[in-house]
């Protein structure tokens, strides 16, 4: 939930109102005009009703998604764990013992889908509640309606007097000429500092007389603007919300706006209310103010429009291009945080370069320099959506292409999809004239022996690592693809029982990463290691490195990372005799697997160890233990099962000892 900025005033019956009706309907739906406060009502409701939903309450910002193929992968990137396979039943599946409560905020271009997609979940999720925020209804069985309306002259004035930061002797009659919609009068409040109530009532009247309430303050603000001001309010409209100053130079400044005024133009709206500025040198553009940003934008012609839009697709192209390059290094934190800042405007130049002819091209590089997003971050789902439009829209032989080929492969592998992962990969090696570059047919090479490793064939997993292991030090790459490579070739070694190789690669990888600032690969060298040492029956080292991997992935959102961790720690617990806790872990990982892919990527290797631990703890609890632990790790996820994990255990030596 997004911190709130300003107080929230008023509406304290709306509040009252619409609390009990999320007693009464699974299904609340806030609608009314724009500018009329649902989201912030929507807010407010949410605060008061927090503590009935243990498994929590989640914003889900819907304003600037158009496709509604990109509903279902919105809503899992809001949840605290990922859901990243690309069907909706796998979000209803994580979702399905669940008691929370979504809201899902400014639906208006996607009712229909909403609509669908709060029908399943619903349906599989007894416990869940939804409250939408829309101009209309999603129109579904057991949906219950609330029309907010304007605020009450009391606390419009209330409102207006906080928003001007004084007392004003007023009767009412602004705020009903601004027809009691809170954020008209929120922007009247700004212009009170240079004008009295009355001047602006007389000049709303003389301007706007056939507009309501809203959209004559919109206009009345936008008037008040300098011509700069008002230029660079269109521009804005690019963005998908929010942005920060270097985007806005960017894309917006020419020759009639220099980059050098862009700032003074950017604090001088924020004055007027137009932008919100945020935390970290952000801004962002309320809806009904973007929306009318966006009619000027119009104005100025397709080919302005046009010419901003592109600027807009060069700008994130080139910031998913240096979040590649950075990845591998100490910034890689950083690189996380700044992309997964910037999703709506990547989403935004996907949308544009995928469906304006001559562009495909660079949606194709787009989608493909963002692999580390979509692998390491828990967006493969989407990640796939993007890959997979562009690579049928241009089936041309060209590097764009080629690296497409290589990433979509990548991203079919952890998904599961093992022969779609090994056509793509295979074209990209084989393919002909595809012009693949020798880095991206290393990665195709290194993809294949991954879906060797994963399909239980070492034999041929390990030659094929080790000949684009050979390929990158013959161009003298090392990145953070390199360093994985390693990885999963000792991944390999260490399936095959050969530990000392394994452990010799994964320490050579270690000192990479920690000289080169790499988190990322250094949690799955971790899991690698303690993988070996639980093999070998040392146990203390497996679970301190098997945590120690655990906490970085989830630094990363890493999904996949992420649930292996947890069950290998289920193997560890399970042979240290810690049956009912090592059930726990289980459960929460089956949780975790329902998003992510077929459980073990469907390895008969993987399956081998942990059916065997199964069947142990089996023996041990009986089956009715067996089962109720395992439901309750399912059903309380993974923060419950990882303390309980690890309360009151210690491993000497590969003994459990307890402490009092």
């Amino acid at each position: 939930m997004p911190a709130e900025l300003a107080s929230f005033v008023g509406r304290r019956s709306e509040i009252a109102v619409i609390t009990r009706l999320l007693d009464l309907s699974r299904l609340v739906t806030l609608t009314g005009v724009g500018g009329i406060g649902k989201s912030r009502l929507a807010l407010a409701v949410a605060e008061t009703v927090r503590a009935s939903f243990p498994d929590g309450v989640t914003l889900v910002d819907l304003a600037k998604v158009r496709d509604p193929d990109l509903l279902s992968h919105t809503v899992a990137g809001a949840l605290a764990d990922q859901t990243t396979r690309l069907q909706e039943e796998s979000l209803a599946a994580y979702l399905a013992d669940r008691r929370q409560l979504l809201i899902f905020d400014g639906a208006d271009s996607l009712v229909d889908g909403c609509a669908q997609l709060a029908e399943t979940l619903l349906k599989a999720a007894p416990d869940l509640r939804i409250m939408v925020t829309s101009r209309q209804a999603l129109d579904v069985a057991g949906e219950y309606l609330f029309v907010v309306g304007p605020m009450a002259k009391p606390e419009a004035i209330a409102l207006l007097n906080e928003r001007a930061q004084r007392s004003l002797v007023e009767d009412g009659g602004l705020c009903e000429r601004l027809d009691g919609i809170p954020l008209a009068i929120e922007l009247a409040a700004v212009c009170l500092a240079d004008q009295s109530v009355a001047e602006i009532i007389r000049g709303l009247d003389d301007r706007f007389h056939l507009l309501d309430g809203l959209r004559a303050v919109i206009g009345w603000s936008h008037e008040l603007c300098s011509p700069g001001e008002r230029l660079l309010w269109a521009r804005l409209a690019v963005f998908a919300g929010r942005f920060d100053l270097s985007a806005a130079e960017e894309v917006c400044a020419d020759r009639v706006i220099p980059s050098h005024e862009v700032l003074d133009l950017i604090s001088g709206l924020v004055e007027r209310s137009i932008l919100v500025r945020e935390e970290g040198s952000r801004y962002r553009m309320l809806a009904t103010v973007r929306e009318y940003g966006e009619e000027w934008l119009h104005r100025l012609g397709e080919e302005e429009t046009f010419r901003l839009r592109r600027r807009h697709k060069n700008y994130y192209l080139r910031l998913a291009r240096q979040g590649e390059t950075e990845w591998f290094g100490p910034g890689q934190e950083e690189v996380f945080a700044r992309t997964r800042a910037e999703h709506g405007n990547l989403r935004s130049a996907l949308e544009f370069c995928l469906s304006v002819p001559g562009e495909v091209r660079d949606g194709l590089d787009l989608a493909a320099s963002l692999w580390f997003f979509w692998v390491g971050c828990g967006y493969l789902g989407e990640g796939r959506h993007w890959l997979e439009q562009g690579l049928a829209l241009d089936s041309a032989p060209t590097p764009e292409r080629a690296k497409a080929l290589w990433a979509g492969g990548y991203v079919a592998l952890l998904l599961g999809d093992i022969d779609h992962a090994v056509a793509l990969l295979e074209e990209c090696r084989e393919g002909g004239d595809n012009r693949a570059d020798n880095r991206t047919r290393a990665r195709a090479v290194h993809r294949l022996g991954c879906a060797a490793l994963f399909t239980d064939d070492h034999a041929a997993a390990v030659p094929l690592l080790e000949d684009a292991l050979d390929q990158y030090a013959w161009l003298g790459i090392v990145d953070s693809q390199v360093l994985l490579g390693k990885v999963e070739l000792a991944m390999s070694l260490a399936f095959a029982g050969r530990f000392d190789d394994s452990a010799k690669l994964c320490q050579e990888v270690t000192a990479e990463c920690e000289a080169h600032g790499e988190s990322w690969v250094l949690s799955y060298a971790h899991y690698v290691q303690a993988y070996a040492h639980w093999a070998n029956g040392e146990l203390a080292a497996a679970d301190r490195l098997a945590r120690e991997s655990l906490r970085l992935s989830r630094a990363f959102n890493d999904p996949v990372g992420t649930v292996l961790d947890v069950q290998l720690l289920a193997l560890v617990l399970g042979d240290a005799e810690e049956h009912e806790r090592a059930a726990l872990l289980r459960g929460a990982a089956a949780r975790l697997w329902r998003s992510v892919g077929p459980p073990l990527f469907g390895s008969r290797h993987f399956h081998a160890s942990h059916a065997a631990g199964e069947t142990r703890a089996r023996s041990a609890l009986g089956d009715a233990g067996y089962e109720a632990a395992l439901a309750r790790g399912r059903q309380a996820g993974l923060d419950y099962a990882l303390e309980i994990s690890s309360q009151g255990v210690v491993f000497s030596t590969g003994v459990v000892h307890y402490r009092p």
